[in-house]
């Protein structure tokens, strides 16, 4: 059995919510705030990694 990768979201924010999508079959929302060191946060309900673009261009 394979287990899916995590979605990656690349944003231009520092602070974001994630709510798991999909309306009422997500998760309640949360707000994560993106590492300054490493640009990237994970959402602790569906492991989510959220990526600053400055840090996904490279």
């Amino acid at each position: 059995m394979t287990t899916q990768a995590p979605e990656i979201q690349v944003t231009d924010k520092w602070r974001v919510a994630c709510d798991g999508g999909d309306g009422a079959l997500g998760h309640p929302r949360v707000w994560l705030s993106l590492d300054e060191k490493t640009g990237q946060a994970v959402c602790p309900y569906c492991d989510k990694q959220i990526v600053h673009e400055s840090v996904a261009k490279g």
